[in-house]
């Protein structure tokens, strides 16, 4: 009959119909009810299976057998304490305790440290559980062994000893594979996934929820999500985590997972803060607070009034009263071992004392540790922290020491990530530092070595994907589903993401110095003497660094707000001229836009730029700024000096040219025919699929259709071809992209905010040297010829910026430019 327990653990439903089979026959009732309740609360029947606990602990009681209520209540902690019912969960344990002996003994202090390490009581889980441990390793109870494996892996991981969880959740994962124990393992895999996410490793924390998730049911399947939650606010992406949080907040309710409902709370209010609604996430962290205290779990309140701290703090709030309360929050949370959120607050109550001008240096010392092994947002806080605090001493090396220190964190943990949403993410953790970096700079040199340190955060070059047919098998099937299909486009694209996230290779970043980059902009072969122009934010101020002739420069242009007022102002005219090129008030406005901008961001710079091929670094919205209405000359834009060097040097493989073209364009077949008498052997593929496999290795690729940037995920930009739209992810399964690639279509070269992503970045990154794209929309008829006189002179032997220069404009093509090598 002690089978049906463990049945109830390795195959809840067959389990569950077995034992209310035998309810009625069988003399040992409490047993079989304590089986049916295990195996109703795998299926996700919490109340249920409380019941049939209950029944069985009456009939116990009543037979007066003492040791059989006393395994009943070994396992009324754990599903008391799944109800949210922590002090009767901790009273039955008290109960069983000194009945039970031998392996049931070990299994009640499994379940006990379950329900310590929910109330966040993490130090006296761990002692409830380790004397069980080495007993439970030498014995032949591997369920229980691995449920104590788990419950110690996730206080240690809770606790921040992110080793000694992942050694105890690996070795949880070996025993249940060795005795085939398909749910245990499955999610003693998920908190291995929980670790990854909490040492910054999303793409395999992504692997191995995706892992784990199918043999998952019931409050298990609940608390994996949640756990998947955690990941998406961590990696950056709260959008994401908060349909899933509600979702599975609405789960747990309905199944009476009251515990999980809190936990859900507080990950919600994080996602609310992370997205940037701190009044809404100090709502939701009041609730999550109030039921943490209906529950008695006392440890987790303090986890509530550590969000509640962060949202105060980003609300404005630098309020003597909030640096004696994150002082406060600080200690309490360290003595709860709550050690990263204790962190945190000492940053908040340091950053609070540095505004009130306060000495600050005390409340720092404590953060060595976390500056150590802290996951990386914590220990780039803790240097921000710290390079304010020697600021504010006015000095400026140990600052900058500091800001280094936490840009080297970020560089780090940029590197495990591959995915380009991801790593523009992981940038983000230290946009205040490098803000900081930028205002401490003083040469041209340091400027430029602080900004682009910055923007390699974002921008690995050289990125590729590992062949995935599961992905690849999603870009076909959203190519073939219907636009009428919302809600299966919706999935689609969700699942495209979450695959990209977790299957990629990634290459070492690349960050030349100085000399090295003044040697090739020098270099006259192909091009000509060139002239870096990188365009830096610091606060509302815009400014601009020049290399030339070998000697950097710093320039002070402006006000940033007024270059975004006329780049706006450009890019309307310019969509109106792309409609109708007789508009004489939006060719006005774009004369008067075109001249302003002309003044702020290039005549301060012109005696460096002189006659040198300007390669353009934007910032932020000068990304979508279409230049060529400022410059009548050879130029490139690059995302950074480093990408324009790394393209530079690209050499072509191949020596094929293509040309494609898209369906319900008029223009776009006249234009791939009149390129085909120049290049009379190219490849000509209608299909998407066909199109991608014919640009590995190609010389020189020109693609003629209807364009879509694709705002929020630029990597879902497209172009539409004859059998769906060939998109960003599908150029991320190239081998060997085209050296030469020109975008004939509308938006493609625009690009998110600080990021050239989508088309034109996802080229440069894999190793396309040059791509020639529109960040406007453009007129259709007047594009063929600029095309034919863009290509004639490439066959002429011009560089690519000099033969898009040389092309006879019109202004409803304005937006056309070069980008990459130029």
């Amino acid at each position: 009959m002690t089978d049906l327990i463990r049945l109830a653990v390795t195959d809840p439903p067959a389990a569950y119909d077995r034992a209310l089979s035998l309810l009625a026959s069988t003399g040992d009732r409490p047993l079989v009810l304590r089986a049916a309740a295990l195996a109703a609360n795998e299926l996700g029947l919490l109340d249920e299976g409380l019941g049939h606990l209950r029944q069985a602990l009456t009939e116990a009681e009543s037979s007066g057998n003492t040791y059989a209520a006393a395994q009943v209540r070994m396992n009324l902690v754990g599903l008391l304490a799944a109800r949210g019912d922590i002090p009767n969960a901790l009273a039955a344990a008290a109960q069983a305790e000194g009945i039970l002996t031998g392996e049931d003994a070990d299994r009640l202090a499994a379940n006990l440290a379950g329900a310590l390490a929910r109330a966040g009581r993490l130090a006296e889980a761990h002692q409830a559980a380790a004397p069980a441990l080495s007993r439970l390793r030498s014995g032949g109870d591997p369920v229980t062994l691995m449920g104590l494996l788990t419950n110690l892996g996730l206080a240690r991981a809770l606790h921040a000893d992110l080793p000694a969880a992942e050694s105890l959740l690996a070795e949880a994962v070996t025993v249940g594979s060795a005795a085939d124990l398909q749910h245990q393992t499955a999610m003693a895999r998920a908190n291995l996934a929980f670790v990854a996410s909490r040492r910054g490793n999303f793409s395999r924390a992504l692997r191995l929820y995706a892992e784990a998730e199918p043999d998952l049911t019931g409050e298990r399947l609940a608390q994996t999500r949640l756990d998947q939650s955690e990941t998406l606010i961590r990696a950056g992406l709260p959008a994401e985590a908060r349909p899933l949080l509600t979702t599975a907040l609405a789960d747990a309710t309905a199944h009476g997972y009251a515990c999980d409902v809190a936990d859900g709370l507080l990950l919600l209010a994080h996602a609310e803060l992370a997205d940037g609604d701190p009044e809404r996430a100090a709502a939701t962290a009041e609730r999550a607070r109030a039921a943490f205290a209906a529950q008695e779990r006392t440890g987790w309140m303090l986890l509530a009034e550590h969000l509640l701290l962060r949202a105060r703090w980003a609300e404005g709030d630098r309020s003597t009263v909030l640096l004696r309360t994150a002082s406060a929050t600080a200690e309490r949370l360290e003595r709860g071992g709550w050690l990263e959120a204790s962190a945190e607050a000492r940053i908040i109550a340091a950053r609070v004392a540095l505004h009130l001008k306060r000495p600050a240096g005390h409340l720092l010392t404590p953060l060595s540790r976390a500056r150590m092994t802290g996951p990386a947002a914590l220990r780039v806080a803790a240097y921000h922290a710290i390079a304010l605090e020697h600021w504010a001493r006015q000095d400026r090396r140990g600052a900058l020491s500091a800001i280094w220190s936490g840009l080297h964190v970020l560089e780090e943990h940029a590197e495990a990530l591959s995915a380009a949403d991801l790593r523009a993410r992981a940038a983000g953790l230290g946009s205040e530092l490098a803000a900081l970096g930028l205002h401490l700079a003083r040469s041209a040199r340091e400027l430029l070595t602080a900004e682009e340190r910055q923007r390699a955060l974002a921008r690995r070059p050289l990125t590729s994907r590992a062949s995935d047919p599961e992905r690849a098998a999603l870009l076909t099937e959203l190519r073939e589903t219907s636009a009428e299909d919302g809600h299966r486009l919706d999935d689609l694209e969700s699942q495209i993401r979450t695959t990209t996230r977790r299957h990629s290779v990634t290459h070492p970043a690349y960050n030349p110095g100085i000399p090295e980059l003044i040697d090739a902009l020098s270099d006259r072969d192909g091009g000509g003497d060139r002239a870096l122009l990188e365009y830096v934010r610091i606060g509302p101020e815009l400014h601009a660094i020049t290399v030339s002739g070998g000697r950097p420069r710093r320039h002070h242009l402006g006000p940033f707000a007024e270059a975004m007022t006329h780049t706006s102002l450009l890019r309307a005219a310019s969509r109106r001229l792309a409609a109708d090129p007789d508009d004489d008030q939006a060719l006005s406005a774009q004369v008067q836009a075109s001249a302003r901008l002309e003044k702020l961001l290039l005549d301060p710079v012109q005696s460096a730029l002189a006659d040198r091929v300007p390669v353009i670094a934007p910032t932020g919205a000068l990304h979508t700024l279409p230049w060529a209405a400022l410059l009548d000359r050879p130029f490139t834009v690059v995302p950074s000096a480093a990408s324009w060097l790394l393209a530079h040097r690209q050499r072509p493989i191949g020596d094929h040219v293509v040309l494609a073209h898209g369906p319900d364009l008029s223009h776009a077949a006249a234009e791939i025919r009149a390129l085909h008498r120049l290049h009379p052997g190219a490849l000509t593929p209608r299909r998407a699929e066909d199109v991608r496999a014919a640009l590995n290795n190609a010389a020189l690729a020109h693609i003629a259709a209807h364009g879509e940037f694709r705002d929020g995920n630029a990597l879902f930009s497209r172009l539409h071809l004859a059998d769906g739209p060939l998109m960003g992810y599908d150029l991320e399964e190239l081998e060997a992209p085209p050296h030469v690639v020109v975008l004939s279509a509308c938006d493609l070269g625009r690009a998110e905010t600080d990021s050239v992503a989508g088309m034109v970045g996802t080229l440069l990154a894999l190793g396309t040297a040059t791509v020639i794209a529109s960040v406007t929309p453009v007129r259709d008829e007047a594009t063929p010829p600029f095309m034919l006189a863009f290509h004639q002179a490439l066959a002429a032997g011009h560089s690519p910026a000099q033969a898009l220069a040389a092309a006879p404009r019109t202004p409803g093509i304005t937006g056309f430019q070069c980008f990459g090598a130029g």
